[in-house]
């Protein structure tokens, strides 16, 4: 599940994109990686909730998109259930995201 808050090209500000995970769809630890943090798997971790989900909250610069994947610790690969997906240079998918 993917929220949007704030931001807009007229006024410049960043984005808010919350990237979410029901724990059924994975029971642990999770980082969400993609363009805008280097697919780097330490960067935004998604944090277990109350209300039975995983999440984080990115700010992206509006007006473009943005590929992304869900990394669990197992090394195991998810795409988002609720984003458009494309095709990338590993023979697989990634998710988008646009901000």
């Amino acid at each position: 599940m993917i929220k949007r808050s704030n931001g807009s090209t007229t006024s410049g500000r960043p984005t808010k994109i919350t990237f979410a995970l029901p724990t059924s769809d994975c029971d642990q630890p999770v980082s969400v990686v993609g363009e805008f943090n280097g697919w780097d798997p330490l960067a935004h971790p998604l944090k277990k909730r109350s209300n039975g989900t995983r999440s984080v909250s990115v700010e992206l610069e509006p007006g473009r998109s943005y590929r992304f994947k869900y990394l669990a610790d197992d090394g195991s690969w998810l795409v988002d259930p609720d984003a458009d997906l494309v095709g990338n240079d590993y023979a697989g998918v990634d998710s988008i995201v646009a901000a």
